[in-house]
């Protein structure tokens, strides 16, 4: 009852509740809740209500015609709506697109760690038209879920990885239906052991994304010395503070001297030095 006369009266100061709770708290259950522990904000002045990001800043991707194909493209990758069911990652994907349209100019190929049905790869495929670059784009997965010999029982005990495992039986073959069409390159496996077979002398753009620790720090170490100077490295769980990757991802960049640039999506950007 509190919750909706809450709510209520919050709708009509023209205001929206967004759920925000603290740990621990059952966000629909505003009984004994204190509300000062939430945030509220002026509905008509947020510009952006996404993926845990909410803000009044500007955001004109969201009005830009070519990033919203783009995002399409990608999205609809998701057929069995896994991932992106009721939800929608924008500025994630507008970070990624950003990223390969400096990369594109970069000498070196693009590697996709952690695929999934391809959301990333096929939106930045469409944003930057990809084809015309004249690189390969080298996207790494099992396309079964999480390889036990790599993953901790608490990796593979995420939802998402259950999610997955649903369609191992068909996602690799969807996966080639839907990059028939450009120049990419699919690996079928387990990181770290499939990271040989990507053939790229220089790399200029590297999206890592396998939802667990140690797959994730082989890549960084693999790749490092192959990313051309300037080269760019998009981690998406950098800032996910459910999962464990921060701690790998904060070592490995002091030990190359660099630091992580967190960003409010949740990724983090290491870009490479030109003198490194």
């Amino acid at each position: 009852m509190l919750k909706k006369v809450f709510q209520k009266l919050a709708n009509m100061l023209g205001y929206e509740v967004y759920k925000m709770h603290p740990k621990g708290t059952d966000a629909g259950n505003f009984v004994n809740v204190d509300l000062d522990k939430f945030h509220v904000l002026p509905k008509a002045d947020v510009t952006y209500a996404y993926d845990l990001l909410y803000t009044q800043h500007n955001c004109d991707f969201m009005t830009d015609p070519k990033f919203i194909e783009s995002y399409n493209l990608g999205k609809a990758t998701d057929v069995n709506q896994t991932v992106l069911k009721n939800y929608d990652i924008y500025w994630r994907i507008h970070v990624l697109c950003w990223a390969a349209n400096y990369a594109k100019n970069l000498p070196g190929d693009f590697v996709d760690c952690g695929v999934n049905t391809g959301i990333f790869s096929r939106a930045v495929i469409n944003y930057i038209n990809f084809n015309a670059t004249g690189k390969t784009y080298y996207l790494l997965d099992t396309f079964s879920g999480l390889d036990p010999t790599y993953s901790s029982e608490a990796e593979m005990a995420q939802e998402l990885n259950q999610k997955y495992t649903k369609y191992k039986d068909t996602l690799y073959d969807q996966v080639k239906d839907t990059f028939k069409n450009f120049n990419v390159n699919i690996i079928k496996g387990a990181v770290p052991e499939t990271l040989t077979q990507v053939k790229a002398q220089q790399v200029a753009y590297l999206s890592v994304d396998m939802n667990c620790v140690q797959p994730e720090a082989d890549t960084l170490n693999y790749f490092w010395d192959k990313m051309a100077p300037g080269g760019i490295i998009i981690l998406d769980d950098y800032g996910n503070v459910t999962n464990e990757q921060k701690k790998a991802h904060d070592e490995f960049a002091r030990s190359k001297g660099v630091e992580v640039l967190s960003l409010p999506t949740c990724q983090g950007i290491i870009i490479k030095p030109v003198n490194l």
